[in-house]
């Protein structure tokens, strides 16, 4: 071939002026103090190589020849190419890039980097032997990448996430005691029960992805993953944004109020503080599943979509901590002493995984994604276990407490109160704790009521139920009603705690569980206890009142002498009772009058048959009461607070 062109000529000339501009470009930026130790080294190996370069490109003129002439033009426009792309990168170290969906400068930025990994793949193709040339090129790519990377960090922290969940007010523990504040106190105060509210939490919300990053840069996001990959720069990106995510989400847990505690941390706090961080967690859990998780995975596959193995591996990596984070509280919750009160809390922790794990499934079906959901499904069956052995544990509580707390008056026991409305809080979760139970075998220790045969079809919350109600009932009967000296006061104590079973019976929340059976058998069980009672207090006094003994004809002084004994005997027992038992007392106010009208239906006709046959017989300072007298002072019974008579008079 002839002589070199002109046009070659001038591209040499150009390519001299424009290494001697790199090389002060070069000089320039080593001196710069903000520069760390690796750009300084980067830049000055890329001197060097320049120099290199120039001298190389002066032998190469003056010793080219004819046959080489057409590859050496070719290596000498990507040597060209690559020092233009050099200092336009070079440039953007004075500046940040402006990134936008209007930014010629951005694409630019991104078109340049890619020009660079294009003409360094050419290079590797075509073998070139000038080694010189291939380290320019790859210096090049370096500088952009490590450019490229510090700008995708930027991005994915240019903007934090919006939105920001309302976090539910829970009410206090004071504020959440049953009736008031009952406590049962067994031997050792084990049984200590807080009602809960589930309306705090209730209703799950719809899915909602939320905008994590700006979205008019997800296409730069996008494109600078799919560059970074492309060029074998994949696990820098991934690392940048596991290391973004991962922190942002930890953030999140934060927010939500969830803070990182260790097992030990669970087992020291006090039973008011872990509730208020289990209702937490019930709350939490939900909208992390169903916001966050739902906006990074959305987030992932904007960024990713085009490698979705990439999308999946940084979604399971970023979000891999703080999923185990929620898993892990369960089962320091799952390790610590069972209590009668945890049981609610564990139901609806349960409910709760339960109900998200299909959205969790969905999430993460993917390989590596198979830790997740297999740790969520282990986590709910220890729950479940858990919340057996609570159960197993507050049935045998029951059945032990022998508390010596009972009211003087033979009122409800604050075991019965406890027991009822604990049971009516369980019907809240009505179908999580079939769900749990129906696997539990009640053996010897739980027993059923009135034999229920173990295979009919009933629901395990009537069976459980019912059981527990059974054992309540025989505690009462056989435990506590004997703390009561007084048969008739352990037969009003009887009377006002079985009444009260049935009167929670009857609530919306029970009826539909134990049905009209049960009630009637309970309301059978009061008529008794009544029954008893009048037994007990009046058989004895209305003996008085009968005319066994007394001979006739009834004008002889022995006789006139026995009905005064028999009415005196009469009074002294009426105003015993009546002092003794308007101190008892029948919480229930209908009970209450049913109970005082069968007594007077009792005693008024036995007292006017009395006074009717033998009135005349009988010295008048012996008759201390009129009929009235008498029916005024029984509507004093059972109100709660000791009277006395005297003289024929109240005080």
């Amino acid at each position: 071939m002839g002589e070199p062109s002109l046009v070659t000529t001038s591209l040499e000339e150009e390519e001299r002026r424009l290494i001697t501009a790199l090389e002060q470009i070069v000089i320039s930026l080593e001196v710069k103090k903000n520069f760390g130790d690796e750009s300084r080294k980067i830049f000055a190996d890329l001197g060097t190589r320049l120099i290199n370069i120039s001298g190389s490109a002066d032998s190469r003129a003056i010793e080219v020849n004819e046959e080489d002439d057409d590859d050496d033009e070719r290596f000498h426009e990507i040597e060209h190419q690559l020092n233009i792309i050099l200092a336009k990168i070079s440039s953007f170290e004075e500046k940040s890039v402006v990134w936008g969906s209007a930014s010629h400068e951005a694409y630019d930025y991104l078109n340049d980097i890619e020009e660079a990994h294009r003409l360094m793949k050419t290079l590797e193709s075509r073998d070139y032997e000038d080694y010189t040339l291939l380290d320019l090129a790859d210096d090049v790519l370096q500088i952009g990448m490590a450019r490229l990377e510090d700008e995708f960090w930027s991005l994915l922290v240019q903007k934090p996430q919006t939105f920001e969940p309302e976090e539910p007010s829970f009410r206090s523990t004071e504020e959440d005691l049953i009736d008031g504040g009952s406590i049962v106190s067994s031997q050792d105060d084990t049984l200590e029960y807080v009602e809960g509210r589930r309306d705090s939490t209730d209703g799950s919300s719809e899915e909602y992805v939320t905008e994590l990053v700006d979205p008019d840069v997800i296409p730069f996001l996008r494109m600078i993953a799919n560059l970074m990959f492309g060029s074998n720069y994949g696990c820098e990106c991934s690392n940048v944004y596991t290391s973004v995510r991962r922190d942002a989400l930890d953030e999140c847990l934060c927010d939500l109020g969830m803070e990182k505690l260790s097992i030990e941390d669970v087992l020291k706090m006090e039973w008011e503080d872990l509730d208020s961080v289990i209702m937490k967690w019930i709350w939490a859990i939900k909208h992390f599943v169903q916001v966050q998780l739902v906006s990074e995975k959305s987030l992932a596959y904007q960024i990713f979509g085009d490698i979705e193995s990439v999308c999946n591996a940084c979604f399971f990596e970023s979000s891999k901590t703080s999923i185990l984070a929620f898993l892990n509280f369960c089962e320091s919750i799952c390790i610590s002493p069972c209590r009668p009160e945890k049981l609610i809390r564990v139901l609806m922790m349960y409910e709760a995984l339960a109900y998200l794990i299909p959205q969790i499934d969905s999430l993460y079906s993917f390989d590596s994604g198979l830790f997740i959901t297999t740790k969520c499904r282990y986590v709910l069956g220890i729950l479940g276990d858990y919340s057996r052995s609570i159960f197993l544990e507050f049935f045998k509580a029951i059945a032990s407490s022998s508390s010596e707390n009972v009211k003087a008056g033979g009122g409800v026991h604050a075991l019965t109160s406890y027991v009822m409305n604990y049971l009516k809080v369980l019907t809240d979760s009505r179908k999580t704790f079939d769900e749990v139970m129906k696997d539990l075998e009640t053996r010897n220790h739980l027993k059923t009521e009135d034999h229920v045969d173990e295979e009919s079809n009933i629901t395990p919350t009537e069976k459980h139920f019912r059981s527990i109600i059974t054992i309540l009932e025989c505690n009462l009967e056989e435990i506590i009603s004997k703390l009561y000296r007084d048969e008739a006061l352990r037969h009003i104590f009887l009377m006002n705690n079985i009444h009260y079973i049935a009167e929670k019976m009857k609530g919306p929340e029970l009826v539909t569980i134990l049905g009209d059976e049960c009630i009637r058998k309970r309301i059978q069980k009061v008529h008794h206890q009544e029954m008893e009672y009048e037994k007990a207090t009046w058989n004895s006094i209305l003996a008085f009142l009968r005319d066994d003994g007394i001979n006739y004809p009834l004008s002889n002084s022995a006789s006139r002498t026995i009905l005064n004994e028999r009415l005196r005997s009469f009074n002294f027992a009426f105003e015993e009772v009546y002092r003794n038992q308007t101190g008892w007392t029948i919480p229930d106010t209908r009970l209450r009058d049913d109970v005082i009208i069968s007594i007077s239906l009792r005693v008024i006709p036995a007292y006017r048959s009395f006074l009717g046959r033998f009135g005349l017989l009988i010295s008048e300072k012996h008759i201390k009461y009129s009929l009235d007298d008498l029916e005024e002072f029984l509507l004093d019974l059972f109100a709660g607070s000791h009277r006395s008579l005297y003289g024929g008079g109240k005080r």
